[in-house]
């Protein structure tokens, strides 16, 4: 069974302080999302990729119905706001802002991501 990018695993620690970026930077064109950490890692995260991995209950139960969109090519970033020190609340230009995104579940989504730069120097 492959794991789903959309589900933790079960092993995922929903914390984990290594995963705490040191920087988070929104770039100018507000469709990437920079993250440095202390160790040196580096990734940019594409729009499209974080609200096609939005878990929040709405797009999941759009998943479950099939209606939730399979693309989202114009996607950007409205808004970031932090939730504790364990994540992000990202709303998105269409108006989507439901979404929490832990550290952990940024890290995975830029591993999984195409457009994803990790280890760049960017």
């Amino acid at each position: 069974m492959t794991a789903d990018p959309i589900r933790p695993a079960r092993d995922e620690a929903i914390f984990d302080q290594a995963a705490t970026p040191e920087e988070v930077v929104l770039a100018a064109d507000r469709r990437h999302l920079r993250l440095s950490w202390r160790s040196g890692d580096k990734m940019t995260l594409g729009a499209e990729d974080m609200r096609l991995a939005c878990r929040c209950a709405w797009c999941s139960r759009a998943r479950i119905e099939g209606t939730f969109e399979a693309h989202f090519e114009d996607a950007s970033i409205a808004s970031i706001e932090p939730i504790g020190d364990y994540a992000l609340n990202i709303g998105f230009a269409d108006g989507h802002a439901r979404g929490i995104f832990p550290w952990t579940y940024l890290r995975t989504i830029g591993v999984l991501s195409k457009d994803s730069n990790a280890g760049s120097s960017e």
